[in-house]
C-alpha cells in the first residue's frame, strides 16, 4: 500500500547512514557460499583497493564457456536491525565480451541481484533453493563501464558503482545473492546500509533520530527548554525513506516570556539580569526601562525602584514613574459669590503626561469652627480636573474658604504618601459696586450712539472698569446680547442698524468684583421719529456731561496719538469682524513698532513671551532672511499641544538685525483674522531667538498650486482668492500696507484656507503726512513683477498698490503658480506696463476674473477697486457659479493684454523656427515642421490639442507657446487694413 503525504520537504540536514555490511573493511576470508561447487564458479581472492591503498577481499567469476551456465554467490546472514529498506552499494567490473580471446555466444555483460529474508541464520548449501523463487530479484545489473581484456595483459577499465534498494523488509535479517549467467566479472565491494532521519530542531521543536518505516507514521516532537507550542496542533514530522524530514509543523514552538531565541533559532535562552521580555513569542530581551531593575535571569517584567510605580494601564516596557510635585502659583479672582481659581502645572510631572487635579475645600465662617465646604458648585468638578482651573459658585459672605489643590497622576493611587498640594485662602464680602441705574445718550447717528452714565459709588476699593450689555429690540432670531468693555463711564456703540431700538444695561467692577447690571434703558438710532425726539432730549439732558467729556476725550485722544505716532485713519466699511474696539473707543488701528523709542517695548506689548521649555523643534523645513525656518511642537501648560512654524535668528546677529527680526512679531501680534497668519509668541530670553506662528501644512500658495496643477475647480480657486482678499481688507481697515503681496507670501493650511503672511518688509503708511512714501531699511528692494507703477517709480505704497499686487496674485492662482511675465526681465516688465500692456488671461480663466485683474491694474490708483469691493465681487461670483463658466476665447478686454515681451512682433521673424527660438522653444522646430505648421497663418490657429499631438507635453511650454499665439491674434486685429508684410498674417 502506498501512502502519499501532502507536506513540504525541507532539507533540514543530511540523512544519517548506518552500515550493516561492508566487504571493503573485511581483512579475513569472507567465506560466502557459492553454487554449484564446480570449476568456473565464484572465487574469493585478495586484491588491492586502489582508492584506499589497502588489501580487500573480492570475488571473481568468468563462466562463459557454455550456454545455461549459472554461478551463484550468497552472503552470510545480515541482521536488518530496524530498517524497512536496505541499500546495496555494489562496486564491480565487467569484461567486454568482444575483448575476450575466444568470445562465446553465451557471454553476457550483466548479472542479477537477489535477496532472501529469514528470522534466523538458517541457510545451508542447498537451502534456500538456488532459484528465483523463493529468492526476490532486485534488479539485473549492467555495467556502465566495460573492461577490455587484451591478450597477455591485465584487464583495464573503470570501476562501476551502483546502489540498489532492497525491501520492504519485515523479518529479522536477510541474505543477498549474486547470479552470474555468463558474465566475466569481478565483485570488488559490497556495502549494505540503511538511512535514518537525523535528530533535529525545527521551529524550536526537537525531533529524535528516526529510522524510516514502510508505513509512514508521524514522529512526535517536543519543545526545547524554555519554549511552548505555538498552536493547538500536535508537534509532528514525517521521516522519509531517503532519510530526510518532511515538515509537518507549520507553527512549531515559541519562547516563553523571559526567554529569547538563540543559537540560530534552536534554543530559547533566558534573559540576562537587567533585561526582560514580557510576552512569549518573537522578540528579544530588552533592557529594563528607566527607574526599574531585575537581578534574576528570565525576568518577564522589571520591578520599579523605591518611590516609583507603574500603573495598571502601563505596558511592561513603560518606565516607572512617580507622583507629581505640588501645583504652583494659585491665583484667585473673586466676584461676589463666585471665585475663579487658576494655577500653574507642577514643576515635576513625575515623568507622566496624565497629570490631573483634585480640589479640596474647607470653610471657616466668622466665629465658627472650620468645616468641609457645603452647598458650593464646582465647574467642571472637584476630582481629576484635566485643566488647571476651576470656577466655584455659591460662596457665602464673610467666610474664609481654604482651597487645597492636589496634583495627581496615574500612579498617585499606588503611592503610600498623600498627593502633594498647594493651598489658597479666599475671604468673601458683599462690597461690590451698586448697579448703574442712569444712562444718558450724549449723541446718536444712524449707525451708532455715544452713551454716558454717572460713576457709581463702590462700597470698597475703586471702580476698575465697566461692562456694557446691549441688543436690538425685536431683532429677527431673538435678542442676542453683545458686550463691550469700557475703562471709563462712557462708551461709543457702532455698527448699529438705522432706525432701530437698542436695550442697554451697564454694570461696574471694583476690586471686590462685578456689581449687578442696572435696569434696561432703551435708546433709538437715527432714522425714526422716536429717534429724533429722543436724540434732542438726550442732547439737552446731557449737555453738561458732554462739556466735561470733551475735555476728557481730548486728553484720551492725545494719549492715543502719542502712543501711535500718527496711526492713520480707518474706514468702517472695511470690517471682517465686528466688535474690534479699543476700550470705549472705535476700531483698532495698527501701531508701527518702529515708532517706539525702545522697539523691545513693542515686542513686549504685542507678542507673548513663551518659555523655551515649551518648544520642541522637530525638523528644518526652510531658510529665511535671518535664519532657519523649522517645524516644531508647542506645549503650553493647560493647553493642547499643537504644531507650530518656528523662525529662528541665526547666531552672530547685530542688535539692529535682532530688532528687525522681532519687528515682524510686533506687527503680527496686532492682527487677529482667520485669513492672517496667527502669531503664537516669541522666545527672546534664550538663544536662538524665535518667532512662533501657526503651522500651515501645505506651505506657500505658489508652490502648492504648481504641485497640484489642474486639481482644483474655478470655484475652489475663487474661494482661495476670496480668503486672501478678506485678509487684505482687514489689513486695509487697520491702515496697514503690506507692500509685498504675492502668492509666495500666502500660506495654505490643510483645509485650503489661505492666510496672508510675511510682514517683515511691510510698514505702516502715514497717508496724512507730507511725504507718504516708504524707504526700506533693507536696501529698498522692490518685487517689480508684483508692484504698482507708482510704487516702483515714486515709492508710493498704499492700499491701492496692494490692490495692484492682489491682481497679480489672482493671475498666479488662476495660472496654477505660473511666474508673472514669465522670463521677461524686470526692465522689460516696467517698459510694458508703461505702455499700458497687461497680462493676458491664463488658460481657461473665467472672463469675470480677468476683468477683476484688469481693474486692479488700472494706472490711476484711485480707479482701482478697494478690497471691500473685491470681496463683494468674489462673493457674487461664488453665489453665481455659472458666471465662472464664461471664458474669453480671444483674450480681448477693455484693456490691452500684455504683449509677450519674449515674442516681438511676428513681422520681425522670417520663419517659424526663428519664432520658436526666440521663445526658447527651438527644440520643437522639427516637430512643428513635421506636423505641417510651416506658416504664421497656420500657427495662429494652433490649439492645446494640436500641441499635444505635435509632442509639446509640458504644461509650461504649452502656456508659453499659446500665450505668444494669442499675441499674434491681437496683432492681427490691430493690423492696418490691406495686409501686413513679412511674417504677419
Amino acid at each position: 500500500m502506498e501512502v502519499w503525504l501532502l507536506c513540504f520537504w525541507i532539507p533540514l540536514s543530511q540523512a544519517v547512514e548506518e552500515t550493516l555490511l561492508n566487504t571493503r573493511l573485511e581483512t579475513s576470508d569472507l567465506k560466502w557460499t557459492t553454487y554449484p561447487q564446480t570449476d568456473g564458479q565464484w572465487e574469493e581472492l585478495s586484491g588491492l583497493d586502489e582508492e584506499r591503498q589497502q588489501s580487500v577481499r573480492t570475488f571473481e567469476v568468468c563462466a562463459v564457456e557454455g550456454p545455461g551456465q549459472e554461478a551463484w554467490l550468497r552472503s552470510r546472514f545480515v541482521g536488518r536491525r530496524e530498517a524497512s529498506y536496505v541499500y546495496a552499494e555494489l562496486r564491480y567490473t565487467v569484461v567486454e565480451c568482444f575483448s575476450l580471446p575466444h568470445p562465446a555466444r553465451a557471454c553476457k555483460e550483466t548479472f542479477n541481484l537477489f535477496y532472501y529474508e529469514a528470522d534466523a541464520d538458517v541457510a545451508t548449501a542447498t537451502e534456500p533453493p538456488w532459484l528465483e523463487n523463493p529468492w526476490v530479484k532486485v534488479d539485473t545489473v549492467a555495467a556502465e563501464h566495460l573492461t577490455r581484456k587484451r591478450p597477455g595483459a591485465e584487464a583495464t577499465g573503470k570501476v562501476n558503482v551502483k546502489t540498489l534498494r532492497l525491501g520492504p523488509l519485515t523479518k529479522a535479517g536477510f541474505y543477498v545473492a549474486f547470479q552470474d549467467q555468463g558474465a566475466c566479472m569481478a565483485l570488488l565491494g559490497v556495502r549494505l546500509y540503511f538511512k535514518k532521519c537525523p535528530g533535529t530542531v525545527v521551529r524550536l521543536a526537537t525531533f529524535p533520530e528516526t529510522v524510516p518505516r514502510e508505513l509512514v507514521m508521524p514522529v512526535g516532537g517536543a519543545c526545547v527548554d524554555g519554549a511552548v507550542p505555538a498552536g493547538p496542533g500536535p508537534l509532528s514530522m514525517y521521516c522519509r525513506e531517503d532519510g530526510h524530514w518532511a515538515d509537518h509543523t507549520p507553527a512549531g514552538c515559541v519562547c516563553l516570556a523571559g526567554h529569547q531565541v538563540a543559537e540560530q533559532n534552536t534554543q530559547c535562552r533566558a534573559c540576562a539580569p537587567m533585561y526582560f521580555k514580557a510576552t512569549q513569542g518573537e522578540g528579544s530581551c530588552q533592557l529594563c526601562p528607566s527607574q526599574s531593575h531585575t537581578l534574576a535571569s528570565g525576568a518577564t517584567i522589571c520591578s520599579c525602584l523605591s518611590g516609583y510605580f507603574r500603573a495598571s494601564s502601563d505596558s511592561p516596557d513603560s518606565p516607572c514613574t512617580k507622583t507629581p510635585s505640588a501645583p504652583r502659583s494659585i491665583v484667585s479672582r473673586i466676584n461676589g459669590s463666585v471665585v475663579v481659581l487658576a494655577w500653574s502645572e507642577p514643576l515635576d510631572r513625575g515623568g507622566r503626561w496624565d497629570v490631573s487635579y483634585n480640589v479640596l475645600c474647607s470653610e471657616c465662617p466668622e466665629g465658627l469652627p472650620c468645616r468641609r465646604c457645603a452647598h458650593l458648585a464646582f465647574d467642571p468638578g472637584v476630582d481629576r480636573l484635566s485643566e488647571p482651573g476651576v470656577k466655584v459658585q455659591g460662596l457665602q459672605a464673610y467666610v474664609t474658604y481654604t482651597f487645597e489643590i492636589q496634583a495627581v497622576n496615574g500612579v498617585s493611587d499606588l503611592s503610600p504618601n498623600p498627593p502633594q498640594s498647594e493651598s489658597v485662602n479666599v475671604t468673601t464680602n458683599k462690597d461690590v459696586p451698586l448697579p448703574v441705574a442712569e444712562i444718558l445718550q450724549a449723541s446718536v447717528s444712524p449707525s451708532g450712539m455715544l452713551l454716558t452714565w454717572p460713576v457709581p459709588s463702590p462700597l470698597s476699593g475703586r471702580i476698575l472698569d465697566y461692562e456694557v450689555k446691549y441688543y436690538e429690540k425685536g431683532a429677527a432670531g431673538g435678542e442676542a446680547p453683545m458686550f463691550v468693555k469700557a475703562s471709563e463711564a462712557r462708551v461709543e456703540l457702532a455698527g448699529l442698524h438705522r432706525g432701530a431700538l437698542y436695550g442697554v444695561q451697564v454694570r461696574a467692577r471694583s476690586e471686590a468684583g462685578y456689581g449687578d447690571f442696572g435696569p434696561e434703558i432703551v435708546f433709538p438710532t437715527q432714522g425714526s421719529e422716536a429717534g429724533g425726539r429722543t436724540e434732542q432730549l438726550g442732547l439737552i439732558a446731557g449737555a453738561a456731561a458732554v462739556g466735561a467729556l470733551l475735555v476728557l476725550a481730548v486728553v484720551v485722544a492725545a494719549v492715543i496719538c502719542i502712543r501711535r505716532h500718527g496711526a492713520g485713519s480707518h474706514d468702517p466699511e472695511y470690517s471682517d469682524k465686528h466688535g474690534q474696539y479699543l476700550i470705549g473707543h472705535g476700531i483698532k488701528l495698527y501701531i508701527d513698532p518702529f515708532t517706539y523709542e525702545d522697539p523691545n517695548e513693542a515686542v513686549r506689548e504685542f507678542a507673548k513671551e513663551i518659555d523655551v521649555s515649551y518648544v520642541k523643534i522637530e525638523e528644518v523645513i526652510g531658510a529665511g532672511e535671518f535664519g532657519e525656518v523649522c517645524r516644531g511642537r508647542l506645549k503650553v501648560p493647560g493647553k493642547k499641544e499643537g504644531c507650530v512654524a518656528i523662525k529662528t535668528l541665526k547666531g552672530g546677529y547685530t542688535e539692529r538685525q535682532r530688532r528687525e527680526f522681532l519687528s515682524e512679531a510686533s506687527i503680527m501680534g496686532q492682527f487677529e483674522h482667520p485669513n492672517i497668519i496667527r502669531l503664537e509668541g516669541v522666545v527672546t530670553s534664550s538663544t536662538p531667538v524665535m518667532i512662533l506662528t501657526e503651522f500651515m501644512e501645505n506651505g506657500a500658495l505658489d508652490s502648492f498650486l504648481r504641485l497640484n496643477e489642474g486639481q482644483f475647480t474655478p470655484i475652489q480657486l475663487v474661494g482661495m482668492l476670496r480668503g486672501i482678499a478678506s485678509g487684505m481688507r482687514y489689513l486695509a481697515e487697520m491702515s496697514y500696507v503690506h507692500r509685498d503681496l504675492a502668492a509666495r507670501n500666502i500660506l495654505v493650511n490643510c483645509n485650503l484656507v489661505c492666510k496672508v503672511s510675511d510682514f517683515g518688509l511691510s510698514r505702516f503708511l502715514e497717508e496724512n503726512s507730507s511725504d507718504p512714501t516708504y524707504t526700506s531699511s533693507l536696501g529698498g528692494k522692490i518685487p517689480i513683477r508684483w508692484t504698482a507703477p507708482e510704487a516702483i517709480a515714486f515709492r508710493k505704497f498704499t492700499s491701492a498698490s496692494d490692490a495692484w499686487s492682489y491682481g497679480i496674485v489672482m493671475w498666479e492662482v488662476m495660472s496654477f503658480g505660473e511666474r508673472p511675465y514669465w522670463d521677461m526681465s524686470n526692465q522689460d516688465v516696467i517698459n510694458a506696463i508703461e505702455q499700458d500692456y497687461r497680462l493676458p488671461p491664463p488658460p481657461a480663466c473665467p472672463t469675470a476674473l480677468h476683468q477683476l485683474m484688469l481693474d486692479c491694474w488700472q494706472k490711476e490708483r484711485s480707479a482701482r477697486p478697494r478690497f471691500a469691493q473685491l470681496v463683494s465681487s468674489l462673493d457674487k461670483l461664488i453665489r453665481n457659479p455659472a458666471s465662472l463658466r464664461i471664458v474669453s476665447r480671444d483674450g480681448s478686454g477693455p484693456s490691452h493684454p500684455l504683449l509677450d515681451q519674449r515674442a516681438p512682433h511676428c513681422s520681425s521673424f522670417s520663419s517659424i523656427g526663428d519664432w520658436l527660438r526666440a521663445l526658447n522653444m527651438g527644440c520643437y522646430e522639427e516637430k512643428f515642421s513635421t506636423a505641417g505648421f510651416s506658416s504664421f497663418e497656420l500657427v495662429s490657429q494652433i490649439s492645446a490639442e494640436d500641441l499635444l499631438r505635435i509632442g509639446v507635453t509640458l504644461a509650461g511650454h504649452q502656456k508659453k507657446i499659446l500665450s505668444s499665439v494669442q499675441n499674434m491674434r491681437n496683432q492681427n486685429k490691430t493690423a492696418p487694413s490691406g495686409g501686413a508684410a513679412g511674417g504677419r498674417f
